[in-house]
């Protein structure tokens, strides 16, 4: 039996947390220091979320000096539509 493609994205969305974080990042690009402020949760457990954001390949993250830029992929974005975040996946669809 073949995964769906939709699964990985199904399970890094999953976790409210990460819901959160890609809802943060639809605005604009920040970093991890500005995510752990804005959602008052430790750097180790924003790292971990956004780690598992990029492997489903929902973010990227490119280094700064010190700090790490996280964005929304733009293959990611194109499922959204534009006037209303609305995430298809053809099986089902999310509101952000």
């Amino acid at each position: 039996m073949t995964e769906s493609p939709c699964i990985p994205l199904l399970k890094a969305l999953a976790d409210e947390t990460r819901w959160c974080i890609v809802r943060q990042l639809l605005t604009g690009s920040l970093t991890v220091g500005e995510l752990v402020d804005q959602l008052q949760i430790s750097q180790y457990n924003i790292s971990k979320h956004v780690r598992i954001l990029r492997e489903a390949g929902i973010l990227r993250t490119e280094r700064k000096g010190k700090h790490v830029l996280c964005h929304v992929t733009p293959e990611f974005k194109t499922r959204l539509a534009q006037e209303d975040p609305v995430l298809d996946l053809g099986c089902c669809s999310f509101r952000f």
